[in-house]
């Protein structure tokens, strides 16, 4: 934006002061637009009297300097446009007031156009002006350069956690196992001295008398043993020596 202004300005008087005399006036509609070539050797159009050049030279030189380094925190679109209008303005005129007669630091500034009403101003003065309500604009609706606006806070950026915080958020609690239907002690789980007797431990078999544990044709009663109750057998079995002299047979 800067570029374009100080461009446009040096450029427009140059044909100003090659196509205009001075204290002529080219109406180009009317009296609303004139063209005019005057020299002005104050401020902005033409205020101050030429006693004050060199002190205007160095309030412009200011201006630029402070521009230059505030444009380096520039966050905002509206206020990059702002100081480029003023950047570009105040360089413009800095330029004839170096260069141009009457010497170095003292050169009067080529104002070329006429309104009604206005005082004879340039591409540079317009600038400043555009500037200037930008500013009051951007300040009423408390736009800063950073972007941000007064009353509003910003985002926060993102922090990095610490360590600590990161332990503390990474902590998950251990989950309690829950005995289920399923868990059942195994054969595998020795009791210690703790532990009581579990239900896993089997009883001793007892052999059960089968049928053919009977008593047999040879078990005979031992002497002085009354003789059993039970039936003879219809059937005599052979008998021992022992028992044949006892029966006295």
């Amino acid at each position: 934006m800067a570029a374009f202004v100080i461009v446009a300005d040096v450029v427009s008087k140059a044909i100003a002061v090659s196509h205009i005399r001075e204290y002529t006036y080219i109406h180009l509609i009317g009296n609303l637009l004139m063209l005019t070539l005057t020299r002005n050797g104050g401020a902005a159009f033409n205020l101050g009297g030429t006693g004050m050049t060199i002190v205007f030279t160095a309030i412009a030189a200011s201006v630029v300097a402070y521009i230059l380094r505030a444009s380096r925190n520039l966050r905002s679109t509206g206020w990059a446009i702002t100081l480029g209008l003023l950047l570009g303005g105040a360089t413009g005129n800095l330029i004839d007031r170096i260069f141009r007669a009457p010497g170095f630091l003292r050169g009067d500034v080529i104002d070329w156009i006429q309104l009604p009403h206005w005082p004879v101003f340039n591409v540079a003065d317009s600038s400043i002006v555009c500037a200037g309500v930008l500013v009051v604009l951007l300040s009423m609706r408390g736009v800063r350069l950073d972007g941000y606006r007064v009353g509003h806070q910003p985002t926060p950026p993102a922090r990095t956690p610490t360590p600590a915080s990161t332990q503390t958020s990474t902590q998950t609690p251990i989950p309690i196992p829950t005995p289920t239907a399923t868990q059942t002690p195994t054969a595998t789980q020795t009791p210690t001295a703790t532990q009581a007797p579990i239900a896993t431990q089997t009883p001793i078999p007892i052999p059960t008398p089968t049928a053919t544990q009977t008593p047999t044709a040879t078990q005979t009663p031992t002497p002085g043993t009354p003789e059993s109750d039970y039936p003879k057998l219809e059937y005599p079995e052979p008998q021992s020596s022992a028992a044949k002299s006892h029966d006295g047979t």
